[in-house]
């Protein structure tokens, strides 16, 4: 009987600390939870609704039931943006990984100063983002910018890249690679895991460095490039900054840097139409769930885990 009751008492004794152990999880959690519902749950259901209104910020939102839904399949604007969106990204997003990668193999061979070379290429990765970034490509790519006046020292007129509809987007693309700084720590990381022996192995068998690079760089590493290839599209699906200070908030020339994003900003806080701006973003919310469903299902077929 003293066995059982001191297994009786290690039991309660046990489940009183899980029970304050789950008291001390929910004070922890606690401002999570209330972040959670009041910032992002809260407003994306409020938003749910007001996609099916007409709302205008200052009048009682009116249902309208799928009306603005299908005010998108007829508003041309809208279908440009995607457009460009759509170039942006299917663009943008593999050149700056292409970038990310050859820049993370060649500081994988171990040069000197690593981490002060690591260090200025990560930079443009947080500053690519903000104001200042976006105003200094402006500034570089403009009429009378420095690449204009170093085309000048040679002869060569250069058009406006901004003004121009032709170049306009391409400047932003190129911005968007330029901030290859965060897909690269990460290839860095992954290319630190693979084993050198496998190198050594392809060097004594007389393979060459591309037949290295595609038949044991690039199948290793693979689960890296499937990460990276996620989390940069859904950043290029959102991104906002960049277009809105090199257009200065207007999509222009010719609607040529009109993101979706740009577009769904003018329409709710511009023009005030905030139940189609609302119906927009969960437009964009089934464009990037579905680009990373496709993601996941195509990875079953090129991703490769040597586990």
């Amino acid at each position: 009987m003293s066995a059982l009751s001191e297994l009786g008492k290690l039991k309660g004794q046990g489940s009183k600390s899980e029970g304050r152990d789950t008291k001390a999880a929910l004070v922890f959690l606690g401002p999570w939870l209330v972040g959670l519902v009041a910032i992002t749950l809260g407003p994306m259901l409020i938003s749910l609704y007001l996609s099916f209104t007409d709302y205008n910020l200052l009048q009682e939102p009116t249902f309208v039931g799928l009306d603005n839904f299908v005010r998108m399949f007829e508003d041309a604007r809208l279908l440009n943006s995607l457009r460009v969106t759509f170039i942006y990204v299917l663009v943008g997003v593999p050149l700056q990984l292409a970038v990310a990668l050859l820049i993370a193999m060649v500081l994988d061979r171990g040069i000197r100063g690593l981490p002060f070379y690591r260090s200025v290429f990560y930079l443009p990765s947080l500053l690519g983002g903000s104001v200042a970034v976006a105003i200094l490509w402006k500034q570089i790519f403009g009429t009378t910018g420095l690449v204009n006046q170093f085309l000048a020292l040679i002869g060569i007129e250069g058009p406006g890249w901004i003004s121009d509809p032709n170049t306009a987007l391409s400047t932003i693309i190129l911005l968007h690679i330029w901030t290859f700084g965060s897909p690269m720590i990460i290839f860095l990381a992954g290319l630190r895991q693979i084993p050198h022996m496998y190198y050594e192995a392809a060097q004594v068998d007389g393979a060459s460095k591309a037949s290295q690079f595609f038949r044991i760089t690039l199948p290793l590493l693979s689960p890296i490039i499937f990460f990276n290839l996620v989390l940069q599209i859904v950043g290029a699906f959102q991104s906002f900054t960049q277009a809105f200070i090199v257009s200065g908030g207007t999509g222009g020339p010719s609607d040529s840097t009109m993101f979706f994003t740009l577009y769904l900003y003018q329409k709710g806080f511009g023009q005030f139409d905030m139940g189609y701006a609302s119906a927009m973003a969960w437009v964009l919310l089934l464009i990037i769930g579905a680009f990373t469903a496709i993601n996941f299902y195509a990875s079953k077929f090129w991703v490769f885990y040597d586990d």
